[in-house]
């Protein structure tokens, strides 16, 4: 076993996997169901032929540029483990700032009702009611809400989801005190300049956020008044260099009290803004 771990973290060493001894690693945790610490104390382990085969076809995809998430089928998010497919983008540390600041500022004002827009895997959606939100989440695509509902079953939590290209599939008089979103923000002509792992494998409905990466920001927020409580919040993720451009984006559809939340490498990584309606 040892030998093939070896050979396998120098082809994918070679192939510029950055993390290739810990995928190596993981890689016969998986083929084998055999955890770390076996792993390492049986280093004379004879694999049968089903798990050198499943061994070779990770290290294989791995060498090719496919993700590690989408070869073991799961991803670790805020302490818990989601299943992730190509159906859905792999959930990053960083949107884990704006499930907290939603937490935060859900505290503070009383938020009771939320709706999560484009919920991919459901990371967020599924985190926020397990911290006592009533959570509908919404997405375009058919397999990306079948791979949410089956995180929010495998984490034990109740979210209503909904196939819906924003808020066209949802009921016309629903209303919510927060809606949070992680759209695609990515301007159209910098995607192929991303990693193979990225452009080549993960959904790019996902990650193209049209000429200047603002679109759906846009549409997002002109159409969030209309499902808002009065006083009700909108959060977004956002690129690090997007906050200016989301600011105004606020302020043009009247919202106030935006703020900027930075990340934990100091990066601008969630703008959040309250709508309050005239007259009321």
């Amino acid at each position: 076993m040892e030998s093939l771990i070896f050979e396998a973290k120098k082809r994918l060493k070679k192939s510029g996997a950055g993390e290739y001894a810990l995928d190596s690693r993981l890689f016969m945790m998986k083929a084998t169901g055999l955890n770390k610490s076996e792993t390492i104390l049986n280093p004379s382990y004879i694999l049968s032929d089903k798990e050198a085969h499943d061994f070779e076809r990770m290290v294989s995809l791995r060498e090719n540029g496919v993700p590690t998430q989408y070869i073991t089928g799961f991803c670790e998010f805020m302490g818990r483990s989601f299943f992730v497919d190509e159906n859905v983008l792999i959930p990053r540390p960083d949107t884990e700032v704006l499930v907290e600041t939603v937490i935060e500022k859900g505290k503070m004002e009383g938020f009771k009702s939320v709706l999560d827009i484009g919920t991919g895997s459901g990371c967020i959606a599924i985190s926020l009611s397990l911290s006592g939100f009533d959570v509908t989440a919404a997405d375009i695509s058919q397999g990306a809400v079948d791979v949410a509902s089956k995180n929010a079953k495998y984490n034990k939590t109740e979210v209503k989801f909904v196939k819906s290209d924003l808020f066209s599939g949802l009921e016309k008089d629903a209303k919510f005190d927060a809606i949070v979103s992680n759209p695609p923000y990515i301007p159209t002509d910098v995607i192929e300049t991303l990693m193979r792992e990225v452009k080549d494998h993960e959904p790019k409905s996902a990650l193209d956020g049209g000429n200047d990466g603002l679109d759906f920001y846009r549409r997002i927020t002109d159409m969030a008044r209309e499902y808002l409580n009065d006083g009700g919040y909108v959060f977004y993720e956002i690129g690090y260099d997007q906050s200016v451009s989301l600011h105004k984006i606020f302020e043009g559809n009247g919202f106030v009290d935006i703020k900027t939340v930075k990340d934990y490498g100091g990066n601008d990584r969630v703008v959040f803004g309250k709508y309050k309606r005239r007259g009321i």
